[in-house]
């Protein structure tokens, strides 16, 4: 296995390339589009065995949205961005779940370290809608997804692996689909604060950074596990993890 200390599936197909002097990979489809100036985005499609070997990733969707000059855009750039992540997003989830079935979105990571702290951020932005549905009905529009939150904090203060405790809420709050919210460890200073990665293969919680945890994905969890993150790390150690 290669050393590739990245979580972004389309930086470990460029270094398995590079690495074997190949122009492709069998078993790994890429596809690019340009929004505009500022926003770029690449698909890769991992079909096969051979795929999964070479670049380490499970087969399945990895989508890479690359924002130039995030951390200065304007009001209206920022909102173009999120245009695009909610469009990705969407067709995603429009081959695992239905509009009515409910979702339930986790923030990974330690919120009192600054790089690790995006996924229980982000859940504090959350529109949570599940305690409505359920009971008050009459005034919510009945295209409302369902759906429910928890940052189930990090094993170093909670004891436990993230894994156990979704385990939990999955075989009681039965949920049909997971959103994983999560930093992003990354080879490239450029990308940092600039790409983000949507998969639908689920996600290993420090895997960019050497310090893997339990695996979250449909084959652990029972159901489909999609992994939004957020690239705020260099993975250039595990000081934050």
């Amino acid at each position: 296995m290669y050393n590739f200390r990245t979580d972004m599936a389309l930086e470990r197909r460029d270094i398995y390339k590079k690495t074997n002097s190949l122009e492709e990979i069998d078993g790994i489809e890429s596809q690019k589009e340009n929004v505009d100036e500022n926003i770029n985005i690449e698909r890769v499609f991992i079909t096969n065995e051979n795929g999964e070997t070479a670049v380490g990733k499970p087969k399945g969707n990895y989508v890479t949205i690359d924002i130039k000059n995030l951390k200065i855009a304007r009001e209206e750039e920022i909102q173009k961005a999120s245009d695009t992540l909610t469009s990705e997003l969407g067709k995603i989830l429009d081959k695992h779940v239905t509009r009515k079935e409910e979702v339930l979105i986790v923030g990974l990571g330690n919120i009192y370290v600054t790089p690790d702290s995006l996924g229980p951020k982000v859940i504090n932005e959350i529109d949570i809608t599940r305690h409505l549905i359920k009971y008050m009905p009459q005034y919510i529009d009945e295209n409302t997804r369902n759906v429910c939150a928890i940052a189930p904090g990090v094993l170093g203060t909670t004891g436990m692996e993230t894994l156990e405790i979704l385990k939990g809420i999955v075989d009681n709050v039965k949920p049909k689909l997971i959103i994983v919210i999560d930093s992003l460890a990354s080879r490239s200073i450029e990308r940092i604060s600039s790409s983000l990665q949507i998969a639908d293969t689920g996600i290993v919680p420090g895997a960019g950074v050497e310090n893997a945890r339990a695996e979250l994905s449909k084959e652990t969890l029972g159901i489909p596990v999609i992994a939004i993150r957020y690239s705020n790390c260099c993975g250039a150690c595990n000081t934050c993890f």
